[in-house]
């Protein structure tokens, strides 16, 4: 707007208005501002307003011959009179007032009032400041919602430290660009045998061993290459644990970084970092002939030693994973349930005869030593499996022997015998023999045969009476 004032600060542009004509002055005013209102002295509204299109018209109906006051809310009233007090002056200042709307919304507008012809009239002119005070709120609303973001961040930033810190597993960060270590843990310091300081920022190439280094680069170029990258059994130095190493990649603020996660590898994936005298035992399962699986309380497998990938002729541990151990040992719908139920009531299992099948259709006899392990984070059972095969084989051949010798026997009567008591005879047999392998195979327990056999325990009884095996000093397992 044009100064009021003049550089003589004697008669200026606000001189010359006030000797013009108000209507007139206040028409020509209207083309350049967004609203223009005609008042006298006191603030009382001459006639219609002169205001932009691109106002709505509501909002001025009813204004002639009220107090400019009135049509401003509460708060902005104050306003109106300093504004009607200082036009007269010549240092008019704009003042912003609410103009309320039907609905509940305001509508700001900033005013400048100077006065105008012989008897003291006031002319106000506005400037529409929806557009401002529009822009105003999405720069607050902009300024909250970084707030949020980053207190978001410093929350998730906090977690992070929290979660990598307690980690049981040995966690390292790495800069793809660099090869040097960006963050760590504790875990890792256990696992590797070096100090937090001697592992962050440095080289991969210096953490771990020589031999283990070409093997890392390989499985970080495939991790490059094709996002995926197969784990790496790490051979330990003197002061570090013999550990599986396993990789995956992400991007942070245009930057590459690897995730190494390393964790003993008589355990895998599933496990926690172990003292180094632990580490040792542990060692040992992994790599004792008999087979060794580890599942949940439901029997899904969490880790497994080389032995028992070989018996179930899996080539790695990450296939057995997850899986019930069903699909491969006992017979189904039969063994295993009684083995969960076993360890459920009595916490161990020994010497349980039953069969592995592999992978592709080898069956192999076994026997099973369990127990289970309750207490801690995640309860589990661990199963030992001894290869009987030659032993079972034996065993079935003198069955077999003494079965065939039974046949013969039964030929040799045909036409001396009548046929109902031959086939009764050879069904009491057939029985028999059913009964002493249900008890051989699940240890003398006579509950477990029962179920293997679809009998009640009472039926079962009976028939070991009848047959004279408990008079034979087979002792009966307390369920």
């Amino acid at each position: 707007m044009v100064s009021l004032v003049g550089s003589t600060g004697s008669s200026t542009f606000d001189s010359a208005i006030r000797l013009q004509d108000p209507t007139l002055v206040a028409s020509i005013l209207a083309s350049a501002v967004d609203v223009t209102i005609l008042m006298t002295a006191e603030g009382i509204i001459c006639n219609d307003v002169m205001f932009s299109s691109e106002l709505p018209r509501s909002l001025f109906a009813g204004w002639p011959g009220r107090s400019l006051s009135e049509t401003v809310t509460v708060e902005s009233r104050s306003k109106i009179e300093q504004l009607i007090g200082e036009a007269g002056n010549g240092l008019p200042r704009w003042r912003q007032v609410n103009h309320p709307l039907k609905g509940g919304m305001d509508i700001p507008i900033s005013y400048s009032a100077v006065k105008a012809g012989p008897h003291g009239h006031i002319i106000a002119i506005g400037r529409d400041m929806s557009t401002v005070s529009q822009l105003q709120q999405r720069l607050l609303s902009a300024e909250q919602a970084v707030e949020q973001e980053y207190q978001r961040l410093r929350n998730s930033e906090t977690r992070f430290r929290v979660l990598l810190q307690s980690a049981t597993d040995a966690i390292m960060i790495v800069d793809a660009r660099t090869g040097r270590v960006a963050e760590t843990n504790p875990a890792s310091s256990s696992l590797l045998g070096r100090s937090l300081k001697r592992i962050e920022g440095a080289l991969m190439e210096d953490i771990f061993e020589a031999q283990d280094w070409a093997s890392i680069k390989v499985a970080l170029d495939g991790l490059r290459n094709t996002g995926k990258a197969e784990d790496i059994v790490l051979h330990p130095s003197k002061d570090a644990q013999q550990a599986v190493l396993s990789f995956s990649m992400f991007r942070q603020e245009s930057t590459t970084y690897y995730l190494l996660r390393m964790v003993p590898h008589a355990i895998g994936l599933s496990a926690v970092v172990l003292p180094k005298a632990q580490s040792k035992v542990v060692k040992i399962i992994s790599e004792m002939p008999d087979g060794f699986v580890v599942t949940d309380t439901d029997m899904k497998i969490l880790t497994a030693n080389a032995s028992f990938l070989e018996l179930v002729q899996l080539a790695s541990e990450e296939q057995a994973r997850g899986l019930s151990l069903e699909t491969w040992l006992g017979r189904r719908g039969v063994d295993v349930g009684q083995m969960v139920t076993q360890l459920k009531d009595k916490g161990e299992i020994r010497n349980f005869h039953t069969i592995v099948r592999g992978q592709f259709g080898a069956i192999e006899d076994v026997e099973v030593s369990a127990v289970s392990v309750m207490e801690g984070e995640q309860p589990c059972f661990g199963f030992a499996l001894h290869h009987v095969s030659r032993q079972a084989a034996n065993n079935n051949k003198k069955q077999d022997q003494g079965l065939l010798r039974s046949v013969d026997e039964f030929t040799k009567l045909v036409g001396k015998v009548p046929l109902k008591e031959l086939v009764r005879e050879s069904t009491d047999i057939i029985e028999r023999l059913c009964i002493e392998a249900a008890l051989q195979m699940n240890g003398d327990n006579r509950a477990g045969a029962a179920e293997m056999l679809g009998l009640s325990r009472q039926s079962l009884y009976v028939k070991l009476h009848r047959y004279g095996i408990d008079d034979m000093g087979v002792p009966e397992t307390q369920n």
